[in-house]
């Protein structure tokens, strides 16, 4: 297996102070992704319990965005057929595209709104392999274009909160859009849903535990500028909204959808903005290493301890994908305008 690395994070003594944190994760690093600069914001899930990447962005050539280098979309679409294996192109998007939601469904990969060169989109693809091609159809598009939001299928539908409508939008969305799949994917409609009661944002994070949809953090815009929030929102059909626990640190673009086990939400990373508006260029440390764990039952959140010394970096802008007992982490963004080709995985013991 390629760059093959493990590292075990046990941690025994703060479960002395702290017995939700005495967890044990095994954290492995597949095979790269096929580009030696690696992508931020592709879609990522699974077609036919196959591990699917499109799309995404970077600056080719060690570019940044301090050197003036055009950030540059891609509609490259990859393929993993089991973690010992490598890499596969099997085709491309219909365009450039990156940063919408990604949801794996039985009938393949949905991936909902992003962006490109030209700008924000509304359209909604999904992607499929038959007799080993890959087929792209195109289904009932968002009310609106949006990039930069977040979303995950709960239960028989799908929701997609927040993000922005333009590349130029000063401020950001409290857009929140419910996709009834009862009736079959291909006659859905979409729906929009009264908002969350707080500010609205982009880059925020998404996770589902049975009926209920949450909504962690993310970055408010007001007049182009970023503002970090670290406020959270719990949906469910027959309760509405209920705001919950603020996490205890912004998170902002951390891997969503969360992964979770019967108790626990645990949210991996993410941009806290303590260098936000710092010109630090190559000096920028990389974003955050620590992992938050949100009790559901109740409404607690606990901090682990610090991973960075066993792990180099914890990507952002990426999609988690659950494959088998792993959630995937392919590719992403570790420093401001660096990705990386790593697939990083999870498994909770």
């Amino acid at each position: 297996m390629k760059n093959k690395r493990w590292f075990i994070l046990f941690i025994a003594t703060y479960m002395l102070l702290n017995p939700i944190a005495a967890q044990q994760f095994e954290i492995e690093y597949w095979s790269a992704l096929p580009d030696t600069t690696g992508f931020a914001g592709s879609f990522a899930g699974l077609v036919n319990n196959r591990l699917v990447v499109a799309g995404g962005s970077n600056f080719p050539g060690g570019g940044a965005p301090w050197l003036g280098s055009k950030k540059v979309w891609y509609s490259e679409v990859f393929l993993l057929e089991k973690k010992t294996a490598a890499w596969k192109k099997i085709g491309h998007l219909p365009r450039p595209l990156g940063y919408g939601v990604s949801v794996s469904l039985p009938e393949g990969l949905l991936c909902i709104g992003g962006s490109n060169a030209a700008g924000h989109r509304a359209e909604v693809l999904l992607l499929q392999i038959k007799e080993g091609v890959l087929k792209t159809d195109t289904l009932q598009p968002l009310p609106q274009p949006l990039a930069n939001t977040c979303g995950v299928k709960v239960g028989n539908k799908i929701y997609v909160a927040g993000g922005i409508a333009a590349p130029d939008a000063g401020t950001t969305t409290a857009a929140f859009y419910e996709l009834d799949l009862s009736d079959g994917l291909r006659s859905a409609q979409w729906k929009a849903l009264a908002s969350w009661p707080g500010p609205s944002r982009m880059l925020a994070v998404a996770a589902a535990v049975g009926d209920d949809f949450y909504l962690f953090s993310g970055a408010r815009l007001v007049n182009g500028k970023r503002e970090y929030l670290r406020d959270a929102y719990r949906f469910s059909e027959g309760t509405g909204w209920t705001k919950i626990a603020a996490l205890p640190y912004p998170a902002v673009a951390a891997a969503s959808p969360l992964m979770h086990d019967r108790q626990h939400l645990y949210l991996l990373g993410g941009d806290d903005g303590s260098n936000a508006g710092k010109d630090l260029r190559e000096a920028h440390p990389g974003f955050g290493k620590k992992m938050l764990v949100y009790d559901f039952r109740k409404n607690t959140w606990s901090i682990l301890p610090d991973i960075s010394a066993d792990m180099p970096f914890i990507p952002v802008t990426t999609t988690a994908v659950l494959w088998g007992d792993h959630w995937v982490l392919p590719g992403g963004e570790i420093k401001p305008g660096i990705r990386t080709p790593e697939v990083l995985t999870v498994l909770k013991k």
